[in-house]
């Protein structure tokens, strides 16, 4: 009888240090649903002769596929052709997040975006390459009344394949994919990556349409002895539609320049 008694402990301890944790624990990176993004831009791209140009643009997103709205984005800006392939612009735009269970709150967060752009294109005989530099200044105002200011550097690269032709022209089908990374100055440094791929149609000099997956990883970090311990990786997949109609200017006599069907987000 004195030899059950240590069994026991030890079968108890053995259970408890084997199932606990199982049940305790919550997963480092929580799987979560899928999302929804629509996205139409209007675009007034410079040219030969008229370098500057501009964008406005709205966006909403969706917590579920189709289902419960509850973010949106209104934004635009100005641009200016340097050459054909570097384009300067500054933007601005308002970004709105609320609870998907309550609409009829207030929003949790509105933010007020103000950035600038450095665009560089490249050409190949089929391949197109997009560089894209942005510095952003981001003012918060919360549900609580509280209030915030940041600022946040990005890169973008983005490639277009079209399918059917060699230019990026009315009825050319296309694949296009980029990667942008987000960093915070103040730290930590790497606050985000945002992965995207897609197939689209410039269905004519005017209208252009896409249609694709993107994954964005929002990176949550914890501070430890002056140091950013990576705490958990929040990571979400999304079906994004996109609508951008772009507005002619009237023909020169300088021949026209490809102009890329790229996502002003």
């Amino acid at each position: 009888m004195k030899l059950l008694y240590p069994a026991v402990g030890a079968a108890t301890a053995l259970l408890t240090a084997t199932c606990c944790p199982a049940l305790a624990q919550t997963p480092a990176n929580p799987v979560q649903p899928w999302g929804t993004w629509f996205i139409g831009t209007v675009q007034l791209p410079g040219n030969a002769t008229h370098k500057f140009g501009g964008f406005a643009e709205v966006q909403a997103r969706t917590n579920g596929l189709f289902k419960q709205y509850f973010y949106n984005e209104l934004k635009a800006g100005g641009s200016y052709d340097i050459d054909p392939n570097f384009t300067v612009t500054i933007a601005g735009g308002r970004y709105s997040t609320s609870d998907y269970r309550n609409l009829d709150a207030p929003p949790l967060n509105t933010e007020r975006r103000l950035w600038e752009q450095l665009t560089l294109t490249q050409y190949s005989k089929r391949l197109k390459l997009e560089h894209r530099y942005r510095i952003e200044q981001r003012w918060f105002n919360f549900r609580d009344d509280s209030t915030g200011f940041r600022q946040r550097f990005r890169y973008r690269l983005n490639a277009f394949l079209p399918l059917n032709k060699k230019t990026i022209t009315a009825g050319t089908v296309f694949l296009a994919a980029y990667d942008e990374i987000f960093l915070n100055p103040k730290g930590p440094v790497f606050e985000r990556n945002r992965v995207y791929g897609g197939v689209g149609c410039q269905i004519s000099s005017h209208v252009a349409v896409q249609l694709g997956y993107v994954n964005q990883a929002n990176y949550n970090y914890t501070a430890r002895q002056g140091q950013f311990i990576l705490q958990n990786t929040a990571a979400k997949n999304n079906i994004v539609m996109a609508f951008t109609y772009r507005i002619i200017r009237p023909s020169t006599t300088l021949p026209a320049v490809e102009k890329l069907p790229s996502q002003q987000d």
